[in-house]
């Protein structure tokens, strides 16, 4: 993902065309060693292609995949509560836990921002 994101930015610095070496020179500045043979195949992936029509065509499958909704689950409890007759609710009685104090010198006497 990092050689996508480097080709990326190097062609939106305005280099249609990114060499190796442009792309090595990005991830370099930001402390990665790139690897050669991951590097080689990322390039001849993208090279001759148009990044608009490949991201167009990512979004199509990104879309058609199924993903799975919190919403569903949520949704179906209160029609479910709706059909049950409504049961006397017990209260219960929480105990509380004693807070424990948090040492102030936690830190060991170094903030971040002193």
């Amino acid at each position: 993902m990092r050689y996508v994101a480097a080709y990326l930015l190097t062609v939106l610095g305005g280099n249609d065309k990114p060499s190796e070496a442009d792309v090595k020179k990005i991830l370099s500045s930001v402390g990665i060693e790139a690897d050669d043979a991951c590097l080689k195949k990322v390039i001849g992936e993208l090279k001759g292609k148009d990044l608009q029509e490949i991201m167009t065509a990512g979004r199509a499958k990104l879309a058609a995949m199924p993903v799975a909704s919190a919403g569903a689950p949520a949704a179906a409890a209160p029609a479910a509560a709706a059909g049950k007759t409504e049961a006397p609710k017990k209260e219960e009685k929480k105990k509380e836990e004693p807070k424990e104090e948090e040492e102030e010198d936690e830190d060991m006497g170094f903030g971040l921002f002193d």
